[in-house]
């Protein structure tokens, strides 16, 4: 059996750059916590803990953390390090952290930094902000929070809230970055309809235009696909959905664990890649165990 793995398999230049930064936080301050997850997946997050950093789901006052006050030893700095995700963060929240006392370290993508300062200067023009994404992902709500004025989530997945649009004149709208284009475009074209004056940014990042250009070939080469992945990672899911479309012999898979030799009776080309936040070695592990396998 022929195995393709997809050029743009794993890691993007985001995560990469998170993931470094982590790496050095972690190496230099014996005080170091990330709000939330890094990226999304598994094995990087155990990776990160593993070299020191401490997860909190929530912000809280510096002194309530461990390692304060009196459980502080002489060597470690006053002040934590929070370390802010990948996916970014709302303004609000680097300015709680700062008044809760943290040193703040951002690891925010630079491409999803761009999409801050788009949604910034729209809504200094007086435009009301249209994000076309998951409602309840973490780059969406950190998109919404860049601004006080409270903007219109569009889920692809959901129908559009024209209510909150009824008296909307002037708007500018901008996608999550790992959206699918051909979901967002029809939507867009809705808004057009209805918002006499709309400025759209295309902001779906080059990575993800990448991986989701070559998922649009590979299914239709191979007889049957793999998708690796977290179940977390909006990415992975997009590239799991294009492939199944046009491949019903598609599965996302997490680990090798979850490998079943079934898949591949009758396989003679299978095709592999691998979300964003893939580390190459899962990828790897994956592709030894479908040879172990067949």
């Amino acid at each position: 059996m022929q195995i393709h793995l997809a050029k743009s398999a794993g890691f993007c230049f985001g995560v990469r750059r998170a993931i470094k930064i982590a790496r050095d936080l972690a190496a230099e301050c014996p005080r170091g916590y990330m709000l939330g997850d890094l990226v999304h997946n598994e094995t990087v997050i155990r990776e990160m803990e593993a070299a020191g950093l401490r997860k909190i789901k929530r912000l809280k006052p510096a002194r309530a953390l461990p390692g304060s006050a009196r459980g502080r030893t002489a060597k470690e700095p006053r002040r934590p390090t929070l370390l802010l995700r990948a996916h970014g963060a709302a303004r609000r929240t680097s300015a709680l952290a700062r008044r809760y006392g943290y040193t703040v370290v951002d690891a925010t993508c630079p491409m999803v930094h761009e999409i801050h300062r788009i949604v910034r200067a729209c809504d200094l023009e007086g435009r009301r902000i249209i994000v076309i994404g998951d409602r309840r992902h973490e780059e969406v709500l950190g998109i919404c929070g860049q601004i006080a004025r409270r903007s219109v989530v569009v889920d692809p997945a959901a129908s559009v809230p024209w209510r909150a649009l009824r008296r909307v004149r002037r708007a500018a709208v901008v996608v999550q970055s790992t959206q699918n284009l051909d979901g967002v475009l029809p939507l867009v074209e809705q808004l057009r309809a209805r918002i006499t004056d709309l400025k759209f940014f295309n902001t779906i990042c080059n990575p993800t235009r990448m991986k989701q250009a070559e998922i649009k070939k590979l299914p239709l080469e191979n007889d049957a696909m793999l998708i690796i992945g977290s179940r977390s990672s909006a990415n992975t899911k997009r590239l799991y959905e294009i492939s199944r479309k046009l491949n019903a012999r598609t599965y996302w898979i997490q680990s090798p664990q979850e490998l079943s030799a079934r898949w591949f009776k009758g396989v003679r080309a299978l095709g592999v890649t691998a979300g964003a936040s893939t580390p190459e070695a899962t990828t790897q592990a994956v592709i030894a165990r479908v040879r172990a396998l067949t």
